[in-house]
């Protein structure tokens, strides 16, 4: 047995055959890439999440009144203008408990805890899509934030695999990724890469498919599960190989240097919609996490330490500033998106943006009664929707997802612990 595995170590993944219990027994922006490739892109549907780690004051940020005719805010503020834009909702979340541990499942609706014995364990709503749609592009999916912070790395992407999503972490990287080309030695060298891996595979198929003609039932279920991760890595290897010799964007401006997450936050948003105007990517998640410091907006305290105000006005108070900076700039991205075309409408309405955090109160680690603001995607926005928290009638944040999913064309009826289809 030990003669037959194979292992592969390539494109983030490693594959290795499975033990398998009844063989062992018997053997004891300027050049856009829209106009590059004919029909890609335009009118295409696009799908954005932003998470913060910690949450908003809901109490400045929830009106009073549902409706179209709701109340500004003191966090409202920011987004007054292009309100007619966005639908802000009351109600939405998982149902599930952990404070900061449970923040993950902000994508998900699933712990990592509980995620074992689930066929697609936490994947988050990106990667659920990336993986329906994304080879429709270079980058299946594009994830954005820090490695720094309480959690000890971005939390907001994650794999059916139950693997987080290790994030690009600043507007350098992020800039080479959309817009900097390999060199022609790379490329080359990327090309024999292929081929070799291609060939691997092929001999990974060939003796994974002589195995199951001398396997038991059991064994074949597994080795199924196996040739699964087998057709994934396939995928990949086959996206990398179409976009070798592809050329990337031209960049609209120079590689910028990374800074702090404060002063980098507009960048970000600014190449995000860039990805998504060039289809260089259809799906994109940034999280605003630990390494977002206070003190570069002139606060001398850490954003955790603030968010377990105990009711003090002064640390209210700075929270409302940094929370405000965030939604400022979510404000602008949105708008931004607005004054892109994308054929005969805007990349706005092509585009799904759903903002908020996995945290509803972190001074209490609530969980429950989620920020969300959801923007474009075809949706009838300029409203505040308040639903029930709790009994019967309760809808699951999962709920709206399984919508954003169908709207982009992927056939299914749940995702996560979603019980239905947001309507």
């Amino acid at each position: 047995m030990n003669r037959r595995r194979f292992l592969l170590c390539s494109l983030g993944t490693s594959l290795a055959l499975p033990g398998l219990p009844s063989l062992l027994a018997k053997s004891a922006g300027g050049r856009s890439a829209l106009q590059l490739a004919k029909g890609a892109g335009i009118g295409a549907r696009r799908f954005v999440a932003i998470g913060n780690l910690l949450g908003f004051q809901v109490k400045q940020l929830f009106p009073a009144t549902p409706g179209p005719d709701y109340e500004k805010t003191t966090l409202l503020e920011p987004l007054w203008e292009n309100r007619s834009l966005m639908t802000l909702f009351r109600g939405l979340d998982h149902g599930v408990k952990g404070g900061h541990f449970a923040v993950h499942s902000f994508l998900s609706g699933v712990l990592n805890s509980e995620a074992q014995n689930r066929p697609e364990s936490n994947v988050t709503i990106d990667q659920y899509l990336a993986d329906q749609v994304g080879f429709e592009t270079r980058f299946p999916s594009l994830t954005v934030g820090s490695e720094g912070g309480i959690h000890g790395g971005c939390q907001i992407a994650w794999t059916k695999s139950g693997v987080r999503v290790p994030p690009i972490t600043g507007p350098a990287q992020l800039f080479e990724r959309l817009f900097v080309s390999d060199s022609k030695e790379r490329q080359a060298r990327r090309v024999q890469d292929n081929g070799v891996q291609a060939s691997i595979l092929d001999s990974v198929l060939g003796e994974a498919n002589r195995l199951s003609k001398q396997v038991n039932k059991e064994d074949k279920e597994k080795l199924e599960e196996y040739l699964t991760s087998v057709r994934d890595v396939e995928k990949r290897l086959e996206l990398r190989q179409r976009w070798a010799s592809h050329p990337k964007p031209e960049a609209p401006f120079e590689k910028p240097a990374n800074r702090n997450a404060v002063e980098d936050l507009p960048l970000l948003y600014e190449m995000i919609a860039l990805a998504l105007q060039t289809d260089s990517t259809r799906i994109a998640t940034l999280e605003i996490g630990g390494d977002f410091l206070p003190q570069n907006l002139g606060i001398e305290k850490s954003h955790h330490g603030l968010s377990h105000h105990g009711n003090d006005p002064e640390a209210i108070a700075s929270l409302i500033t940094l929370e405000k900076y965030q939604i400022e700039q979510f404000g602008k991205f949105v708008a931004r998106l607005a004054s892109m075309n994308d054929g005969e409408r805007t990349l706005l309405d092509s585009t799904a943006v759903v903002f908020g955090s996995g945290m509803g109160d972190a001074n209490t680690h609530k969980n429950s009664d989620l920020p969300i603001i959801l923007a474009g995607g075809g949706y009838k926005h300029g409203e505040f929707r308040q639903l029930p928290g709790e009994g019967l009638n309760k809808v699951p944040l999962c709920n709206l997802f399984v919508d954003i999913a169908q709207r982009m064309g992927v056939e299914t009826a749940s995702f996560g612990s979603s019980t239905g289809r947001f309507a």
